[in-house]
């Protein structure tokens, strides 16, 4: 029995999206039954702009969107769709602007779930449920799109992909050079471990210490590593305890072996770090395996990848998955249109396109997908089975502050929280300023104490 999710309000008066539109061939004859088939794809009385933003866009990225732009525009005639690209820091005050002026993009794509629950709480997005529909619910992984459902029975968004963001990379043959045999499993194995292979310009460790999301994303990491949270199960700020204190110590006692500009690091800077050569492990999402092929090949036999160290064997892995989302503000012009769009992101053909412009980096969230011989055939995925299986498995029961266990209610804060730059800053005054760590938690708890009441 196909599974089908509830539709109501959820825009229904635009009509269904047809589902077999956004499954069907991306030949011309597959295209133009397609567009015949679906009500929004009528001839409008004039040519209608859809604008699509995403912070994701290295060149291969923008190449499949680009095939995905041209075979949609090519079924929808009279609609064309402009790309923008926006950035992983400051995607925040450009949709802020955007909201607050009604001059909204019809569609953003790879932003982390903790942003959609922050402005569905706020009423500034269209519920999904009909793209999730039009895709078709039961092609998704079971629980994919749950982290997305802040009231019930509507989801704010839809996953484009799935991504492990603090996979532990490693260097197998400076491990082998400095005689470690086996991958770190404790933070104390961590420690020694890039203490064994730092020298002659190699560093042990890319760890960011900049006030940036890299740096918030990588504490609310270690937190967790240590058997610590943020927020309790009813989301009372919990960040004044042991587990949080040893988180800063370590994270503290590591910053003499990353590199003396990690106090500038955000994403790039770091993965770069690892990518380059400069450190001998490194903290980053799949992209790592495309970037070494293309910028380091020399080293390219030589790297792998295992959830990251945590203070001991008895605390579980936690994996941060942003959740890379698919989401439609409600004052987007085109309703319809822009509907259609977004369940053509997920056509298969452009899809795969999509997944293989960064492989490894965003990880399907349709089964039907990673199970398609056409998206198995790449050299990275044929090279790296056993990364991207570690890595799809991860992804797919990571959490993030939004939602930081199974057992935590869904947090339609947590954007605010992250975007504030209280996290980060917290890691900075106890690493580069040398303060008491309870003492900089209390402060800091207090503040996110006023973002959840505001």
């Amino acid at each position: 029995m196909t599974k089908k999710i509830n539709e109501k309000k959820c825009g229904s008066a635009f009509g269904p999206i047809s589902r077999r539109s956004v499954l069907k061939g991306t030949g011309a004859v597959g295209l133009t039954a397609a567009a015949s088939s679906l009500p929004f794809s009528a001839a409008l009385a004039e040519e209608v702009t859809l604008r699509w933003w995403s912070p994701q866009a290295s060149p291969a990225q923008v190449a499949a969107y680009k095939y995905q732009i041209d075979t949609f525009e090519k079924a929808h005639p009279g609609v064309k769709v402009k790309f923008e690209k926006t950035s992983d820091e400051g995607y925040a005050p450009q949709l802020a602007a955007a909201f607050a002026s009604g001059k909204v993009p019809n569609m953003v794509t790879h932003l982390p779930s903790f942003a959609c629950s922050n402005y569905w709480r706020n009423g500034l997005l269209e519920p999904m449920n009909d793209v999730i529909n039009a895709v078709g619910a039961d092609k998704y992984y079971d629980g994919a799109n749950d982290i997305y459902e802040i009231d019930k029975g509507q989801y704010s968004a839809t996953g484009i992909g799935n991504g492990a963001a603090n996979m532990m990379w490693l260097r197998k043959d400076l491990m082998e050079k400095a005689g470690i045999e086996k991958a770190p499993v404790t933070w104390d194995e961590l420690r020694s471990a890039c203490q064994k292979m730092q020298g002659g310009g190699v560093y042990g460790a890319p760890l960011p210490y900049a006030k940036n999301s890299m740096t918030t994303l990588t504490i609310i990491g270690f937190i967790h590593l240590a058997g610590g949270h943020v927020f309790n199960q009813n989301l009372d700020v919990d960040l004044v305890t042991d587990e949080a204190v040893n988180a800063l110590e370590f994270y503290r006692s590591m910053r003499e072996l990353c590199p003396p500009g990690a106090t500038n690091y955000s994403w790039g800077q770091s993965l770069t770090a690892f990518v380059s050569g400069g450190t001998a492990t490194g903290i980053y999402t799949g992209r790592v395996l495309i970037n070494v092929n293309k910028q380091n090949p020399k080293i390219a036999d030589h790297v792998t990848c295992e959830t990251y160290p945590r203070i001991s064997a008895d605390v579980s892995p936690w994996t941060f998955n942003a959740f890379p989302s698919v989401f439609i503000p409600k004052a987007a012009q085109n309703m319809a249109e822009t509907k259609k769009l977004a369940a053509w992101l997920f056509n298969a053909d452009g899809y795969i396109k999509q997944m293989h412009g960064a492989p490894g980096h965003l990880l399907p969230v349709l089964k039907t997908i990673a199970e398609d011989p056409r998206y198995q055939d790449n050299d990275i995925i044929r090279k790296y089975p056993t990364e991207v299986e570690k890595m799809s498995r991860n992804a797919a029961a990571g959490k993030n502050l939004g939602w930081e266990t199974t057992k935590h209610k869904a947090n339609d804060k947590a954007g605010a929280v992250v975007n504030s730059g209280v996290l980060a800053e917290l890691v900075q005054r106890v690493v580069l300023n040398d303060e008491k760590p309870r003492e900089v938690l209390k402060d800091t708890a207090m503040k996110i104490e006023a973002i959840m009441k505001g």
